[in-house]
């Protein structure tokens, strides 16, 4: 293709029936479900319109589906903060002249082509109180005192979840770093050194700015993951202890699995209008800070 060859209209079309057929009309069809009785027994007794009840319930009903959508919007910001600081800073150093960082940048890039459940299941392994690894490492060290009900326990549970979710996506998101770091000019940090910039300011006023890209295209991949993280929450806890670690999609697949599918795709209407709204803040905000190269 030239590169400054305008193409007709037409060639939007097909493109545009495969997001038509494929996202929106099952993403509106869904919200209109949402304002329904739609149930296991719609089949005997029909589905009614019920408006705003679906919505109602979530935010009155005993069970606690509010706390779900927190929970979700605190592991979308906790999950991208303990993921793109440390990337970023491995990214920085991978790029630098280090000795054997190929081997390095596929040691850490790896954990995150496996698929959750696996590792959801390999890790409730490692954290059982009783035979798990880790507490029994912890315990061959005479470090007792630092065991923990690493799954069970409403002080520890997050911060596990947020230890598994970082160790299998710090690798991806430095990958993208490292691929915004190639399109850097060397000359520009040649020059910073000249002037005598050390580390941190070389970072701060040179690679931050150029990796707006990068540090954009991380936020809305992480966002979007956040808001609708599952597999690794319903692996390792199922939303317990209780309804501690309970996210929308948890709440969603529980209605959806006791046939009350009204409720269910008024939930997925939510996290549909909140994954939206954060995806084009974010994107405007970044895209205008993002440096033209």
């Amino acid at each position: 293709m030239k590169k400054n060859k305008i193409y007709p209209w037409w060639f939007l079309v097909i493109p545009l029936l495969f997001y038509i057929c494929f996202f929106l009309s099952p993403s509106l069809l869904g919200v209109g479900y949402s304002f329904t009785d739609w149930s296991s027994r719609s089949a005997i007794d029909g589905t009614h319109f019920v408006g705003l009840k679906n919505y109602i319930e979530i935010f009155t009903s005993d069970t606690d589906y509010a706390s779900g959508i927190l929970h979700t919007l605190m592991f979308t910001v906790v999950s991208n903060i303990v993921k793109l600081i440390p990337a970023l800073l491995l990214a920085v150093m991978l790029q630098e002249g280090l000795r054997g960082k190929g081997i390095y940048r596929t040691i850490l890039y790896l954990p995150s082509i496996l698929p959750f459940v696996i590792i959801g299941i390999v890790f409730k392994s490692i954290f059982n109180f009783d035979h798990g690894l880790l507490n029994t490492v912890l315990e061959a060290l005479n470090l007792e005192f630092l065991q923990q009900k690493w799954l069970s326990d409403l002080d520890v549970v997050w911060k596990s979840i947020f230890g598994v979710d970082a160790w299998r996506g710090i690798g991806y998101c430095m990958t993208i770093f490292l691929a915004g770091l190639q399109t850097i000019p060397k000359s520009l940090y040649e020059a910073a050194k000249i002037d005598g910039a050390n580390f941190w300011q070389r970072l701060r006023y040179i690679t931050l700015p150029m990796l707006s890209g990068a540090v954009m295209i991380n936020l809305v991949f992480g966002i979007t993951y956040g808001l609708k993280v599952f597999d690794i929450v319903y692996v390792l806890t199922n939303g317990g202890p209780g309804h501690a670690t309970e996210v929308l999609t948890t709440y969603s697949f529980q209605l959806y699995s006791t046939g009350n599918y009204g409720m269910s795709t008024a939930l997925n209407a939510i996290l549909l209008l909140i994954t939206a709204v954060i995806g084009i803040v974010v994107v405007r905000t970044m895209s205008k800070r993002e440096v033209q190269q």
